[in-house]
């Protein structure tokens, strides 16, 4: 069953994929009507979807490529809920609902997916490790694609431009949506990263320190950090803030890519 109500999500999912497609090319106001509660349901589908596997499963059950996949995804969709109730535009959609569908297609295979063969994914406190970090992804996630807005934005306005660019939220709105899902995703990847190190100290000691998984996340933390501290004590807006948001988002994807070589985080087939 958990399946099935994944596989009804991507359906309604895909509404909003259209919509993605349907925005670039011309005025899609009314089908953002049609849009936005298809995947408000699809989002209701994926909750029951992950709260009965955990269920079937009777303890911690994120222990795979495709949990892990279905969980960003809500997360993320998450995401575009809140934003959505506070400014009432359904644009970051644009880029939000592709990507969102896509993991959750590939969660809804059926496949045996990869799994994790870490010894601490034995530890229910592992959860809250894993939750934290990936609020934090969905959060710069979220920023990113407001960052991209504001790019074509931005570009569209100095070109006079018409189509999508018309229908896209003032620049000084797009920013502040991505800086706001930059302050909200820092605390929880910050608390993810701790609650992970202290498990990981505990079993693996200061070896754990050095595997390239671990390595590439600080980074990822470090460039989070410096983009906070710019945007907040350097006055960085705009063009520059975006720019920084994209090395963040580049540092989080080749952390996630780590875990295919990484001792602790390893996936196998």
């Amino acid at each position: 069953m958990p399946l099935l109500w994944l596989r009804i999500a991507l359906a309604l999912y895909a509404v909003g994929l259209l919509y993605s497609l349907v925005a670039l090319s011309r005025r899609s106001s009314s089908f953002a009507r049609i849009a936005v509660p298809a995947v408000e349901a699809g989002m209701i589908f994926h909750l029951v979807s992950l709260v009965e596997t955990l269920n079937a499963a009777g303890h911690f059950w994120l222990s795979s490529v495709h949990d892990l996949e279905s969980l960003l995804a809500f997360l993320v969709m998450l995401g575009f809920a809140v934003v959505y109730l506070r400014y009432r535009t359904p644009t970051p959609g644009i880029l939000i609902f592709p990507p969102v569908f896509l993991l959750t297609f590939a969660a809804a295979l059926g496949k045996q997916p990869p799994q994790f063969t870490s010894p601490l994914l034995r530890s229910g406190w592992i959860f809250v490790h894993i939750a934290l970090i990936f609020a934090g992804y969905a959060a710069l996630l979220f920023s990113f694609a407001a960052s991209l807005l504001y790019l074509l934005q931005e570009r569209g306005l100095k070109n006079k431009s018409r189509g999508i660019i018309a229908r896209l939220p003032a620049l000084e709105v797009i920013d502040q949506i991505g800086y706001r899902a930059l302050l909200l995703g820092f605390p929880f990847m910050t608390l993810g990263l701790i609650a992970g190190s202290a498990l990981a100290q505990a079993r693996f000691g200061a070896t754990f320190f050095l595997d390239p998984k671990i390595l590439l996340s600080l980074l990822m933390w470090a460039v989070y950090m410096l983009l906070l501290f710019t945007r907040t004590n350097a006055g960085w807006r705009g063009r520059k803030a975006a720019l920084m948001v994209s090395v963040a988002t580049l540092a989080a994807l080749s952390a996630w890519v780590a875990n295919y070589f990484s001792a602790v985080h390893r996936f196998t087939p």
